[in-house]
């Protein structure tokens, strides 16, 4: 599968060298010999950060480059980074409704994650078409599906769900009907299927400085310990998703990126 101009490579994840410290990490009692090859650290962890970076000609001149994005653990050890595989063209004409893959990589190189989000219309050309919902599949390394994160259309509010890879519903996440985060957090809620909040995506508020002038983000995802490993994997990725499509359209005017707070549809 090719999404903007980029395709996971084939084949088996085969044998690699994890980073030590993951590799020291105690093994998890509810570790799962199914788990996909490299998010075996997941099993230890019920937070992650992620810090969006941003190039200095992009803040400047508001050229969209490729994305790059830090991910961290609750203690500010680095265990991936998800960088963007775009078109320049596309990046020009279509800026962020763009398709694009991003690629996980850890700091030894291995691609755990494909993160692949197709093409989407701009909101309010189709609010009744599933063309203007955004969505994003979870691949593993040689393609394998994880999961997937569909935004569900809503008039005001931000509604997403999380799927199996057999495109059964998992999780929801709600938001706050105002997504600018105008003095404080942004906090998205993860809820069970039977409506319990066992987690939360938050996106923390970064001084009025850096808010104006720039689109880049830090995020928090928070989730039990104990949930599928896949589907911690999918709320990375639905936290990487909500960095585009919620709150890049809510940003004030200076980041050059979304002007005008658009309708949720």
């Amino acid at each position: 599968m090719t999404v903007g101009g980029y395709a996971p490579p084939p084949g088996p994840y085969g044998q690699f060298q994890m980073p030590q410290f993951m590799a020291e990490a105690p093994q998890s009692s509810n570790a799962s010999p199914s788990c996909p090859p490299g998010l075996e650290y997941l099993h230890q962890i019920d937070q992650l950060i992620i810090k969006q970076k941003k190039e200095l000609v992009e803040v400047v001149f508001n050229f969209h480059m490729r994305n790059k994005y830090e991910i961290r653990n609750s203690l500010g050890q680095h265990l991936w980074t998800a960088k963007e595989q775009s078109d320049c063209c596309a990046r020009l004409c279509f800026r962020k409704y763009r398709p694009l893959t991003l690629s996980v990589k850890d700091p030894l190189e291995n691609n755990p994650l494909f993160l692949i989000r197709p093409f989407r219309l701009p909101m309010g050309l189709c609010c009744w078409c599933n063309l203007c919902l955004a969505e994003m599949e979870v691949q593993g390394h040689g393609g394998i599906v994880l999961g997937f994160v569909r935004q569900l259309w809503h008039p005001f509010l931000p509604r997403f769900t999380v799927q199996t890879q057999d495109g059964q519903d998992a999780l929801f996440i709600h938001g706050p009907f105002c997504v600018c985060s105008c003095g404080s957090d942004v906090k998205f809620k993860v809820l069970d299927v039977s409506g319990n909040s066992i987690g939360l995506i938050c996106k923390r508020w970064g001084g009025c400085c850096k808010e104006w002038i720039t689109a880049a983000d830090n995020f928090t995802v928070q989730f039990p310990m104990d949930l599928d490993v896949k589907l911690k994997a999918s709320l990375l990725a639905a936290a990487l998703l909500l960095v585009r499509k919620c709150l890049l359209e809510a940003k004030f005017p200076l980041s050059g990126e979304g002007k005008v707070v658009e309708g949720w549809c």
